[in-house]
């Protein structure tokens, strides 16, 4: 299923983050996945060099964006990913200052930010930063991410109803629907619940989850994202 076939149906998007192998992004890919990250922060499981994520990046084909994932990075940290590695779109998911996401998205990226429930910056910080979409998790863990756990993904439905919404945190293939159904997301985005391990993919679980995405219709206008 392609892009536009998603906008027709009014079903999320859907980033599979936290790859570490290519030929896990490339099963990705071949599941139908919009888009997929790759975690730069050395505390994160997830965590690859930029040489991994190059390799990872090379093998994506031009419809399926590459998300670079940063906490607290410099600028010049970041682009110098971005320029190594070839990323599309940058995602913000610390307490980073107001410009950084504006000098990210003069240099063409998409910039996705990070807000949480239960952590600043919250979701009332939205309009403090420039960005092309808003990813919402609860906050509660001890590393930045979801962290598997489930919340109550209804908080983040208003935020979505003025900004471009990423629903994350906890996410499975089993409890997709309901999330879907109770924040309205434009996209959504998975990691430790299609795992096998930390950072190692299930596809058969990546398979299922991007199934239950399709299953979910809305009666809203999916804003694209990637």
């Amino acid at each position: 299923m392609n892009q536009k076939m998603y906008g027709k149906q009014n079903v999320p998007q859907v980033k599979v983050c936290g790859l570490t192998k290519p030929d896990e992004a490339a099963g990705c890919v071949s599941l139908d996945a919009d888009a997929v990250g790759c975690v730069f922060f050395p505390k994160s499981p997830r965590n690859v060099s930029l040489n991994q994520a190059k390799k990872i990046v090379r093998i994506l084909p031009s419809h399926v964006k590459a998300v670079g994932v940063f906490v607290n990075e410099s600028f010049d940290g970041i682009m110098r990913a971005v320029e190594h590695c070839g990323l599309h779109a940058v995602q913000l998911h610390g307490q980073e200052p107001p410009e950084l996401p504006e000098m990210l998205h003069q240099k063409g990226l998409i910039v996705i930010k990070a807000l949480f429930m239960e952590k600043d910056p919250l979701l009332s910080k939205a309009g403090d930063y420039r960005a092309a979409a808003y990813l919402v998790e609860c906050g509660k863990g001890e590393l930045p991410g979801g962290n598997a756990v489930s919340w109550a993904w209804e908080g983040a439905m208003e935020l979505g109803e003025k900004q471009t919404l990423i629903l994350a945190g906890g996410l499975t293939p089993e409890n997709i629907s309901i999330a879907i159904s109770s924040a309205l997301p434009d996209a959504v985005d998975v990691s430790s619940g299609v795992e096998s391990s930390p950072g190692r993919k299930d596809l058969d679980k990546v398979a299922s989850f991007i199934r239950a995405v399709k299953k979910c219709r809305m009666n809203k206008t999916i804003k694209k994202i990637f």
